[in-house]
């Protein structure tokens, strides 16, 4: 299966570099999976298209203010991105330099603060601060805003940029189908009463790393932490119980429930997990997803396309991109039910 496959013309005016002043204001494109047709709508329909005792689940990763800036004793201006928290004072981070720090450099950030390099694994450096990680971020580092997103973050990104119920700080992307999210929203869906459930996958920069390989089969996915718990289980098994569908908000979510679910039983889950869905991999858990429109040739792209099938994503694409959609992080989404029998790229004609 080819990676070219998965491209498509996206003209640069589509790539959405702000919010919309509300977050319920963006557009919806509804894909039917079982016939592959589609609507054009607004994101707060989306009431119209959940069911009494249906199951949202979102996650509930918190982004950290990820990106430092400063310079080495000798001056040499560098850049940090935060890719893992490790635990209190130590990270593994992408750094950019002239030259790349060896062991035993000191950084200076601007800002104030100190970071010692320990280490370096692969292609990440394992840095110590002098302080605790989380509130020195807090204090000097700036929003980890994608590399489409070309503009440095503002103070509305601190905010704009966070789903509205992030509770466990530790991803350095946004899961970005629940940026349409408001409090009025979620509470609208409780008193239709969707149930909704909480698990925890902390999106790493990794997601915004091109496929380098020319045949999806051979590409390595990159690792990230997530968390399934018992309350999560129980509540696909109440779910399954009652006739309701299991909702994904954003591919985190599915990566998450279908980690969880590798061998068919959903089982309760903490630690890495490099999955990679792609068409011809079955889905154990998910019914439904919500989920922004993707980069071309991306994993996300082909995990959606494993869902609702090839040719219905890609037709859905060249729609959403003749209508004018706004794409990526800051742009419109999709509300997908899921493809019975999908299609890959391999049998479509």
């Amino acid at each position: 299966m080819h990676v070219s496959a998965f491209s498509f013309e996206l003209p640069d005016s589509l790539i959405a570099r702000h919010p919309l002043a509300e977050r319920r204001a963006s557009r919806l494109l509804v894909l039917d999976g079982a016939t592959g047709q589609l609507a054009h709508r607004r994101f707060a329909d989306l009431l119209e298209y959940v069911r009494p005792g249906d199951l949202m689940v979102f996650n509930d990763t918190r982004v950290i203010p990820a990106r430092l800036f400063g310079q080495k004793d000798t001056g040499g201006k560098l850049e940090v991105l935060v890719e893992r928290v490790l635990d209190s004072h130590r990270v593994l981070a992408h750094v950019r330099s002239s030259k790349s720090p060896k062991p035993g450099t000191k950084i200076h950030l601007d800002g104030g603060g100190e970071a010692l390099m320990l280490a370096r694994h692969d292609a990440l450096f394992e840095l110590q601060f002098a302080e605790e990680v989380l509130p020195l971020l807090e204090r000097v580092g700036h929003m980890p805003l994608p590399p489409y997103i070309d503009r440095p973050d503002d103070s509305a990104d601190r905010e704009r940029y966070q789903t509205v119920y992030a509770q466990r700080a530790g991803a350095v992307a946004a899961p970005t189908a629940g940026l349409h999210f408001d409090d009025a929203l979620l509470a609208a869906l409780r008193e239709k009463d969707v149930k909704t459930a909480f698990v925890t996958l902390h999106v790493g920069a990794g997601t915004f790393q091109p496929v380098r390989v020319e045949r999806i089969e051979e590409h390595h996915m990159h690792s990230e932490w997530l968390e399934v718990g018992q309350d999560v289980v129980d509540a696909v098994a109440a779910c399954r119980e009652r006739g309701g569908r299991v909702i994904a908000v954003g591919t985190t979510s599915v990566r998450s429930l279908e980690s969880a679910a590798r061998d068919g039983t959903l089982r309760p889950f903490s630690g890495d997990t490099d999955i990679f869905i792609y068409p011809g991999r079955p889905f154990h858990v998910v019914d439904a997803l919500v989920t922004n429109f993707h980069l071309p040739e991306s994993t996300l792209l082909m995990l959606v396309s494993a869902f609702a099938g090839y040719p219905e994503t890609m037709a859905a694409y060249t729609e959403a991109v003749a209508e004018g959609y706004r794409f990526f992080s800051y742009g419109d989404a999709m509300f997908i039910t899921r493809n019975p029998a999908p299609r890959g790229p391999e049998e479509t004609p």
